[in-house]
């Protein structure tokens, strides 16, 4: 099969991801065998390629947004059908055992694993998944549109709920991309009203025709206290920018696998009045299926920009230099 492999980490526009031609994977006896159908492009798949992340598995294969067709199983799976349309999503697999996944928090379990970091993911041809990490599938949506729900959509959800966003609550988005663009829809869906900070003026217009009640520099004051916000850009910068937009008892939620450093905050001026941060890590399977329980109820579309999976590096390329608004989407041409 051909797939996209990262052979060396770097800038993206050094080329580390690489088209190759590899055997089509054998599933393990509790996987699936995926054909897949399309993939969305993720930044965390960036920060892959660019070795923001550090390196899991040399060369692997990115992707974690992927929907496809089941082409096989392993032995002791069942419940699957051939042809069957699955999603395989960034959480690959956790242990079950560990007091983390026994509390219904599988997402911080120290041995969890992930798809297009540790284990090849979807820019190819075919991947694998455990069948108890495949997620089922909302009639009424493409391919395309249902890509960027399994892994923008379901952070975005994970981080909508960390911001602990009170009812009719004031939301900031800071950042607007694949995640965020998701997650704006559901939060207006829910009561909200939602302050979009971002760089781009394309991405700024898109908030606004969702539904934004503004939509401004990611630098400036939005233009009333803030009861949540959320931070998509990867950018610790705007982390005491976010801060000081708060309302008293304010929660700034941090989505992003990857941050540059945060500066130095201010005690007084930052933090006081029991504003805090949290950290977002991956999501748990419950958090997946809620949010696609609720995009299906509420009409959560993404807004997709496609690209032939033969031209994965160009999404990639273009996704860094912010070319686009919403989400890219690699259509299987392999």
């Amino acid at each position: 099969m051909r797939a996209w492999s990262v052979t060396e980490p770097g800038p993206i526009d050094g080329g580390p991801l690489r088209e190759v031609r590899r055997p089509v994977p054998v599933p393990a006896d509790d996987e699936l065998l995926v054909r897949v159908r399309a993939c969305g492009v993720c930044r965390t798949d960036l920060h892959v390629a660019e070795g923001d992340l550090p390196v899991h598995r040399p060369g692997v294969t990115p992707g974690h947004e992927v929907v496809g067709e089941v082409a096989g199983t392993g032995a002791a799976v069942h419940g699957f059908a051939p042809g069957e349309r699955v999603g395989v999503a960034w959480l690959r697999r956790t242990d079950g055992t560990c007091p983390y996944c026994l509390r219904g928090a599988e997402n911080l379990c120290p041995a969890s694993t992930y798809t297009g970091w540790d284990a090849d993911g979807g820019y190819a041809e075919y991947t694998t998944v455990p069948a108890a990490f495949a997620h089922r599938l909302p009639e009424g949506l493409d391919d395309e549109a249902l890509a960027p729900l399994l892994c923008a959509g379901i952070i975005g959800y994970r981080a909508l709920r960390r911001s602990a966003l009170p009812p009719g609550g004031r939301l900031g988005l800071y950042g607007f991309g694949g995640s965020a663009h998701l997650c704006a829809q559901l939060a207006l869906a829910e009561g909200a009203t939602v302050h979009v900070l971002t760089r781009g003026a394309a991405a700024r217009r898109l908030a606004l025709e969702l539904g934004a009640a503004s939509a401004g520099d990611a630098y400036a004051m939005p233009p009333e206290p803030l009861d949540s916000a959320i931070l998509f850009a990867p950018v610790g910068d705007l982390v005491p920018v976010a801060l000081r937009a708060l309302d008293r008892g304010g929660t700034l939620a941090i989505a992003g696998i990857h941050l540059t450093d945060i500066p130095s905050l201010t005690y007084e001026r930052d933090l006081f009045y029991e504003r805090q941060v949290r950290s977002v890590t991956a999501n748990t399977r419950e958090d997946a299926r809620e949010f696609l329980e609720s995009a299906a109820r509420h009409g959560v579309r993404a807004t997709t920009h496609p690209y032939p999976m033969s031209r994965a590096d160009e999404a990639l390329r273009d996704l860094k230099a912010g070319r686009f608004d919403g989400a890219a989407v690699l259509v299987n041409d392999f």
